[in-house]
């Protein structure tokens, strides 16, 4: 016994009725769930939709699809951050390398100057408030998308927020790291402000990549991700 069309579409409003809200977890749940409902029908065919189906969520136990959640966030975080490394590294190799070594000795003359901390706390107070900014923004229209019941996908809504939670909080915990500690940047020794100017640069091009350049080749990453994104897209 086969499950019909609306049983399968029943059962994706079943994933986000529990808390599932992204697409592609959905449809892996929802796989499963057929199958297992199929399964369960061989062993008591008398068995309705709803109950065959109230027997397989409780394999799930206590947290129900918690669990298979968590384990798919987990595995698009390391994808999501492979994409950042991708991008990033396009900044060390010709002809944008040229433009990262100005970013580098630019930094590493502003922090010779003196009191050239406040300078830094200016940047930092700026780009958080641009973060937190963007992350309202990007919440509100996801949260309408949801509302719509549209098909978002995870790496899609990662694209989306998830950078600037990351960035937003790295800026934040450097903000208050600069401003309680009231560092002198000109009184260090070179090697470390070497060291300093190389961190900064490498920040400010991830922040970059996580703004910028993923949103702006989002469609080819989640077509590259997702073979079926285009093809659920267009529906």
């Amino acid at each position: 016994m086969k499950l019909t069309e609306n049983q399968i579409e029943a059962l994706y409003k079943f994933t986000r009725q529990h808390f599932v809200y992204h697409y592609d977890v959905q449809t892996e749940l929802v796989d499963h769930l057929a199958n297992d409902i199929e399964q369960i029908w061989e062993e008591n065919p008398k068995f309705s939709f709803e109950e065959a189906r109230d027997k397989s969520f409780k394999k799930f136990g206590i947290f129900g699809f918690m669990d298979v959640i968590e384990a798919k966030e987990k595995q698009m975080y390391k994808r999501y951050w492979k994409l950042i490394w991708r991008f990033t590294k396009e900044w060390f190799s010709i002809p944008k390398i040229i433009i990262t070594i100005s970013l580098f000795l630019g930094i590493l003359i502003l922090i010779q100057i003196k009191n050239s901390e406040y300078f830094i706390l200016t940047f930092l107070a700026v780009a958080v408030f641009f973060e937190m900014f963007t992350i309202y923004l990007n919440r509100k229209k996801q949260k309408k998308r949801e509302e719509k019941n549209e098909k978002i996908f995870l790496l899609e809504a990662m694209i989306g927020t998830t950078k600037n939670g990351y960035t937003g909080f790295l800026f934040i915990n450097l903000f208050n790291f600069v401003n309680l500690t009231r560092l002198d940047f000109s009184s260090y020794a070179i090697h470390w402000l070497i060291l300093i100017a190389l961190i900064t640069t490498l920040l400010i091009i991830i922040f970059y990549v996580s703004n910028y350049v993923l949103p702006e080749k989002a469609e080819e990453l989640l077509q590259e991700t997702y073979p079926e994104y285009k093809l659920v897209k267009n529906l």
